[in-house]
C-alpha cells in the first residue's frame, strides 16, 4: 500500500492538459507552487484545422496554439509535464493519490480536473470523418466561414429546434429530424416564419464536403451540418473521487461552487467538463478561474 511518503509529491496535479488544463496550471506555476500535469494530448477540437474566437489566436492551428501553451507552461522549473493518462485517483487523509498508466503514484492535497469530455456522434455514414471539418458542434466556433450559405443542423433531440433558430444567423437553415426528433405545430409555425426549412426523411449518409442523402434518394447540397452532439465525461477520475454530477440538454457535467470547486473539498474543475459550450475562450477562462480558486483554498487550509 502506498504511503504519502513513497509517492512523488506536489501541490497541485492538474489531470488534464488541454486549453482549460494549461490556463489552470499556468496560473499555479505562476503561483510558485510544484505543479504536475498529467495529459495525453487527446483534446476535443483536435480535428479542427483552425481556432476561431479566441482574441490573439485567430484562425491559427489548434496544434500549434496547444503545442506552445505546452512549452510556456513546462518552462516554469516547479511544472512537470507528464504524458501519461491518469487511470486512478482517490482521496487519503492528506490529500489526494493519482496514479498514471504506468503505475506511478503521485500525491497531492489538492487537484484540478481538466479532462474534458467526449461526443458520441450519431451514427450516421460519413458524420464521424467530416467532424470538425464541416460537421460541427459549436456556431461561435465555425459558423462566421461558411458565409451565409445553406446549413444544415441534424437532430439528435429536441435541442436541434433552438439550435435552428440560432443558427440563421449563419445563413440558410434546413433542419434535419433524421427520425429523432418532430416538431409540434407550435415549433413547426416557429419555424416556418422564420424561414427555417424542415426535412423529414431519414439521413443515409454525408458525402463530398456536407451533401446529405436522404433515403428517398434526395440529395441535399449543404456549406455545412451542425449537430448538438450528446457527450459524456472523457475520463472517470471525477466519479472516482466522488464528485457530484447533474444531467444537462446535451450530457451530465460536473457540479461547481462560484470557485470552481466540485463537491469534493480540495477538488476544482473546469472546462467543457462543468458546462454545456464548446469555446476555447470559455474554457481558457474557466481554467485561470479553477487555478487562481485553487491557489487561494489552498493558502487558507
Amino acid at each position: 500500500m502506498d504511503t504519502e511518503l513513497s509517492l512523488v509529491n506536489f501541490d497541485f496535479i492538474v489531470i488534464g492538459g488541454s486549453y482549460a488544463g494549461q490556463s489552470a496550471a499556468m496560473q499555479l506555476a505562476r503561483a510558485r507552487r510544484r505543479v504536475l500535469v498529467m495529459d495525453v494530448g487527446v483534446r476535443r477540437n483536435r480535428f479542427s484545422r483552425t481556432l476561431h474566437g479566441l482574441p490573439g489566436q485567430e484562425g491559427r492551428s489548434p496544434d500549434v496554439i496547444a503545442q506552445e501553451g505546452r512549452a510556456q507552461i513546462i518552462a516554469y522549473p516547479n511544472v512537470q509535464w507528464l504524458e501519461e493518462e491518469a487511470t486512478s485517483a482517490e482521496r487519503t487523509k492528506a490529500g489526494f493519490v493519482v496514479r498514471a498508466q504506468s503505475g506511478q503514484g503521485f500525491f497531492a492535497p489538492n487537484v484540478v480536473l481538466a479532462t474534458g469530455v467526449e461526443d458520441d456522434l450519431p451514427p450516421v455514414d460519413g458524420l464521424a470523418q467530416r467532424w470538425g471539418r464541416s460537421v460541427f458542434h459549436c456556431p461561435y466556433c465555425h459558423g462566421y466561414e461558411l458565409n451565409q450559405g445553406y446549413i444544415g443542423v441534424l437532430a439528435v433531440d429536441e435541442v436541434a429546434y433552438q439550435l435552428a433558430l440560432m443558427m440563421l444567423d449563419w445563413g440558410t437553415v434546413i433542419l434535419l429530424t433524421d427520425g429523432r426528433f418532430e416538431p409540434d405545430e407550435a415549433q413547426r409555425k416557429t419555424l416556418a416564419e422564420c424561414g427555417v426549412v424542415i426535412e423529414s426523411q431519414r439521413v443515409l449518409r454525408i458525402v463530398d464536403t456536407a451533401t446529405v442523402e436522404l433515403d428517398d434518394g434526395r440529395k441535399i447540397v449543404l456549406d455545412g451540418l451542425f449537430c448538438a452532439s450528446h457527450t459524456r465525461m472523457a475520463s472517470p477520475i471525477a466519479a472516482q473521487l466522488g464528485c457530484a454530477f447533474e444531467e444537462g440538454a446535451m450530457g451530465p457535467y460536473i457540479c461547481t461552487s462560484e470557485t470552481m470547486e466540485t463537491s469534493v473539498p480540495g477538488v476544482f474543475a473546469c472546462g467543457d467538463m462543468v458546462r454545456m459550450g464548446g469555446t476555447v475562450g470559455l474554457a481558457v477562462g474557466s481554467g485561470a478561474h479553477a487555478g487562481l480558486a485553487a491557489h487561494r483554498a489552498s493558502a487558507q487550509r
